[in-house]
């Protein structure tokens, strides 16, 4: 089956969790992978090609961009995963002006710019496979969470959008939406969690698995495999869907 193989990929926030899984098991699979996100430690450990850059500016979209289509091609997968999580916020009347405008710029202004410069790419080559990692507070909000969950609806606004403009042409665009997943964003939500209700990160991590009926969390590796799966030919039937990964549990 035809897969991945050959096909070049991109992959943000590949540094760790989502990301650094879906690159790894990508490459695995026959594509041609950059991995990008801001800290070069973690890239370099990875074995594959990278890009260190702030995607939540244009400038940094650019140079990721670039610098993929420079060393390995036009880019015919985009994968979207890089993101700022939600530990510090706060409810939207002590909401930080300023939190709100860096988790746009990140979340939902660097998938925009990252979309922008691809998708023309995939057009003239009447393929591409363009996949977003959303959340499940990209529809269903959670408390204390204004500019996150705003940024993971907004999201999947692009994604459809991009589903509908580009798909005569051969291009799909889809969502991923994890529910808790054991990542390091979601450990720092976890420790601010547990400060703020005098319990430890494992009694959160505990209630959290609590949610699903399986009785545990999904795993960065389950979310990357359907990730996989859409960024695959054999997904071509599939366009502007949100695909919740939560094992049953809608937080």
């Amino acid at each position: 089956m035809p897969g991945v193989e050959g096909q070049v990929a991109l992959v943000t926030g590949a540094g760790r969790g989502i990301g650094r899984v879906t690159a790894d098991l990508l490459a695995s699979r026959g594509a041609r992978v950059m991995a990008v996100s801001r800290s070069e430690n973690e890239l370099q450990t990875l074995g594959l090609d990278y890009v260190v850059a702030d995607l939540g500016t244009p400038e940094g979209c650019a140079l990721a961009v670039k610098e993929t289509q420079d060393r390995l091609g036009p880019v015919t997968i985009l994968v979207c995963n890089h993101g700022i999580g939600s530990a510090h916020e706060r409810v939207i009347w002590e909401q930080d002006p300023a939190v709100w405008q860096e988790t746009m710029r990140i979340n939902l202004d660097g998938p925009f710019f990252l979309s922008q410069l691809v998708v023309k790419d995939m057009i003239e080559k009447a393929y591409g496979r363009m996949v977003f990692t959303s959340s499940t507070a990209g529809q269903v909000a959670e408390y204390a969470g204004s500019a996150y969950n705003s940024s993971k609806h907004g999201l999947l606004g692009l994604m459809r959008s991009l589903a509908q403009d580009a798909g005569q042409y051969g291009v799909t665009s889809n969502a991923v939406l994890p529910g808790w997943v054991r990542t390091p964003m979601a450990e720092t939500s976890a420790e601010t969690e547990a400060e703020e209700r005098g319990i430890t990160p494992e009694e959160v991590w505990k209630e959290r698995a609590a949610l699903a009926p399986a009785g545990r969390v999904v795993t960065p590796k389950e979310v990357a495999e359907v990730i996989a799966f859409l960024a695959s030919e054999e997904s071509s039937g599939i366009n502007g869907e949100a695909i919740t990964v939560a094992l049953g549990s809608v937080s």
